[in-house]
């Protein structure tokens, strides 16, 4: 059963932290997050799954079902991974992007992954309206998957690129910490795809923070491939 968790979010009943939140609320494009998800654990990090409820609904029997449909989700999503240790997490929060940095902070977890909004063609990422929000101030990295990242059997992490930030190095110690654990290579960014992009954000005084130029955005619209973009000064190593 998913563990729910409300407010502060009380501990997980799972003994060991989660270094992946993979946002899941069992749509295609999270099939792609899945996808992305599954990749990065690659590494040997932790992965889990979380759902966000808004509210509970005052009706017992409506609230019975609208928590069954979420674990359901949830369960969906570990059945597309193939591992039923897989923690899931129904998290209560006003907004989806907060209840995701409280479960993260809980969690103590690196990166939380997105797919791409539902409109996106295939090979790109586009986050979609809750991952735009944290990237625009969010203290966690933000993982946005390619859409269609789910329907390519073959896929791997061989190629990362890095769209670096003046004055910070975060994104480029977390390209070559992954590039490690992958085998990969660090190649130049350009046009053609690549299977992960690791983006850095602006050294400003928000430290710790992600702040993405407007330069960045605007490069990131013409590339293809997943994207990994770094909060200022907190380099990821999964």
């Amino acid at each position: 059963m998913a563990n729910a968790t409300e407010g502060s979010l009380a501990q997980d009943s799972h003994p060991v932290s989660s270094d992946l939140i993979v946002s899941y609320d069992g749509t295609p494009n999270d099939d792609d997050a899945l996808a992305l998800g599954k990749l990065l654990a690659r590494t040997g990090a932790r992965l889990a799954l979380a759902y966000i409820r808004h509210s509970r609904e005052f009706d017992p029997r409506r609230e019975e079902l609208a928590q069954h449909d979420a674990e359901r989700r949830l369960e969906q999503g570990v059945a597309w991974l193939g591992d039923p240790n897989i923690p899931r997490h129904v998290v209560f929060s006003g907004s989806t992007g907060e209840g995701l940095e409280q479960l993260a902070e809980a969690e103590k977890a690196s990166v939380i992954v997105f797919g791409s909004d539902y409109r996106t063609s295939p090979g790109h990422a586009e986050p979609g309206t809750t991952a735009q929000r944290l990237l625009e101030g969010g203290s966690v990295a933000i993982a946005v998957a390619a859409a269609g990242l789910r329907s390519l059997s073959d896929a791997d992490i061989e190629a990362i690129a890095v769209a670096p930030s003046q004055g910070d190095t975060a994104a480029q110690a977390s390209a070559e910490a992954l590039a490690d654990k992958f085998g990969a290579d660090i190649v130049e960014l350009g046009p053609s795809n690549t299977d992960l992009i690791v983006v850095g954000s602006q050294a400003s005084g928000n430290s710790q923070r992600i702040m993405l130029s407007g330069a960045t955005r605007t490069m990131l619209n013409a590339v293809r491939g997943s994207v990994l973009v770094i909060p200022s000064g907190v380099p990821v190593r999964l």
